[in-house]
């Protein structure tokens, strides 16, 4: 067993067509000529918190907290392209969340001490619902992409039901990171 994995907590996309419709979008990406490295579609999802490196002794506990986190299978909406910082400087291209946002949040918020009594390190970043489809790699033809982004800020991707928050395991390839699941819960409505 390794010493340590890459691992996050997160939602995953269990939509075809919502896949179907973020790979369209990322098609569009490319044709702005910008410098951007796709997502596969079978690697978006929704990040709830990115954990880094773990011991596999955590796995467990880890997963115990998670089930304390008191969710009901949701709906979550995707809408719209933005972009991280901000649409005039992309570095991470995202598709927004709104209905199931709070959900989301809520979900963070009973998570985060949790993590915290483990001896996770507060997220820096706090927590902003998307999905990231792709990465800018460098500046060519951002104002293309800036400008794509901002015809789409409300495009329709449709919704998915955030029914099981996973522990995943992330691998690092040449190819691009490869995501399992390590432990999930389902809560029943």
């Amino acid at each position: 067993m390794p010493s340590s994995i890459r691992s996050f907590l997160a939602f995953d996309i269990e939509n075809d067509t919502v896949l179907n419709r973020l790979a369209t979008a990322q098609k569009y990406l490319i044709q702005t000529r910008a410098d951007v490295k796709l997502v596969k579609p079978q690697n978006i999802h929704i990040t709830v918190r990115f954990l880094g490196n773990i011991k596999p002794a955590m796995v467990e506990k880890i997963f115990r907290e998670m089930k304390e986190v008191h969710f009901f299978p949701f709906n979550v909406q995707i809408k719209g392209l933005g972009a991280f910082p901000n649409p005039s400087y992309p570095r991470i291209v995202w598709a927004g969340i709104t209905e199931g946002a709070d959900q989301l949040k809520s979900v963070f918020s009973h998570l985060e001490p949790r993590l915290r009594d483990l001896g996770f390190t507060p997220d820096s970043k706090g927590f902003s619902p998307h999905l990231t489809i792709a990465r800018v790699r460098s500046g060519r033809n951002r104002q293309q992409l800036s400008r794509f982004i901002g015809e789409n800020s409300s495009f329709e991707f449709g919704s998915v039901n955030a029914k099981c928050l996973r522990l995943k395991k992330s691998e690092l390839t040449p190819r691009g990171p490869v995501y399992s699941n390590l432990k999930e819960f389902c809560p029943q409505q």
